[in-house]
């Protein structure tokens, strides 16, 4: 019994979650080397499980278009509004909207002299005379996927011009999340269930990460598979 006692009090720990988004303090009566050993893989661990929980945002409360008119701009006015997309329904009641606005004109061409969503420009789907009847399922197919829209933008960094689908089906196929550096991506990348590394292997991560890279790509830290 005592045994027992003395094993139950040896492996005994208290985890305090020190802030959100921070990391786990450890504190345990192991045998220092041990303790210390298990506190840093946990801490790494959930220090970049809260660095890929990426704060989602609804892309149509952040895309906005300012709607101005080539015959107004033509004779010296920019008149015309900010329109956040989030304050319409669809395409069709936008479009109603800006004819609306611009009914002083018989057939307005709408000119979008600015506007603030830059994933639409990337993906071709809105310029400074066009605008895609596409935007909503596009932007609505972003929200429900579970990646932030910056995932989105990082990948058209890395890939270049695409069109969304095949856009949206690379992120969902070769997209690890988001890391400081390298060498923590790499490191994550080895540390998970898939390899088992003994505590006491030193690995000069540096190193490693540099060879690693050449089959994957990052872009804002974010890390996909080349």
């Amino acid at each position: 019994m005592g045994f027992l006692l003395y094993i139950y009090t040896s492996l005994q720990a208290t985890f305090s979650l020190v802030s959100l988004g921070t990391r786990f303090n450890i504190k345990t009566k192991m045998p220092r080397s041990i303790g210390v050993l298990l506190g840093e893989s946990i801490n790494f661990k959930l220090r970049l499980k809260l660095i890929n929980m990426t704060n989602l945002r609804n892309c149509l409360d952040t895309a906005s278009i300012y709607c101005g008119t080539y015959a107004k701009y033509n004779n010296g006015s920019l008149f015309g509004k900010w329109l956040n997309l989030s304050g319409y329904a669809d395409y069709d009641e936008l479009l109603a909207t800006m004819y609306e606005l611009h009914s002083d004109e018989a057939d307005p061409e709408f000119m979008f002299q600015d506007y603030e969503c830059p994933i639409l420009e990337k993906l071709g789907l809105l310029s400074e005379c066009y605008i895609s009847k596409d935007i909503y399922d596009v932007l609505e197919k972003i929200n429900d996927s579970g990646h932030d829209v910056e995932v989105y933008e990082a990948c058209l960094d890395c890939l270049g011009k695409m069109n969304f689908q095949s856009l949206y089906e690379y992120v969902n196929n070769f997209y690890y999340g988001k890391f400081n550096s390298d060498e923590d991506f790499v490191q994550w990348l080895y540390e998970d269930d898939t390899f088992d590394i003994p505590n006491w292997v030193v690995i000069d991560w540096e190193a490693t990460a540099r060879s690693i890279m050449f089959d994957y790509f990052e872009s804002n830290g974010h890390y996909f598979k080349s």
